[in-house]
């Protein structure tokens, strides 16, 4: 169960003491999504993550400074499954979106969920990777197949200010 909390060390920082920890973060992100695009944008971020419960939760709020919007994620850990829930709110449309679950293995998290993009049912995927105390990588993809095929369509980078 230790390994639950790896992919989320970067954000987790000095929780016992109920600071924040502040990031920043490198996006790559698809100009569109399931139609073949190969166009790439970059932009920048920041964030501040507060952990709760004890490391068994945390919220995070992200500046997307060149967009003038931000988001906040809140993670919650499901002691009986032993699993995270994450959920994702966006401050242009002020809606709690349908949670990706899943949990770590071997260093990296997996998180699945199901979702609606401009009218097409996806299946979404997160992946937490190249965790280090420091920095993390984050990715988003979507399945319009049952899985079959993914895209990723958007990367973080996420390093400690």
């Amino acid at each position: 169960m230790r390994d639950t909390f790896r992919v989320f060390e970067v954000c987790r920082g000095i929780e016992r003491q109920r600071l924040r920890c502040r990031s920043n973060i490198a996006n790559r992100r698809l100009k569109e999504r399931l139609v073949g695009c190969t166009d790439w944008e970059a932009f920048p971020a920041s964030s501040v993550c507060q952990s709760l419960f004890g490391g068994w939760a945390n919220i995070d709020e992200i500046t997307f400074h060149t967009w003038g919007l931000s988001g906040l994620t809140l993670r919650l850990f499901d002691h009986e499954r032993e699993e995270w829930s994450l959920y994702w709110s966006s401050s242009d449309t002020g809606r709690l979106f349908p949670p990706v679950v899943g949990r770590f293995a071997d260093g990296v998290g997996v998180f699945y969920g199901d979702d609606v993009h401009e009218g097409t049912p996806v299946r979404v995927r997160f992946t937490w990777s190249r965790i280090t105390p420091r920095s993390a990588r984050w990715e988003q993809a979507f399945s319009a197949d049952g899985e079959r095929t993914w895209e990723t369509n958007w990367y973080m980078d996420i390093t400690r200010a």
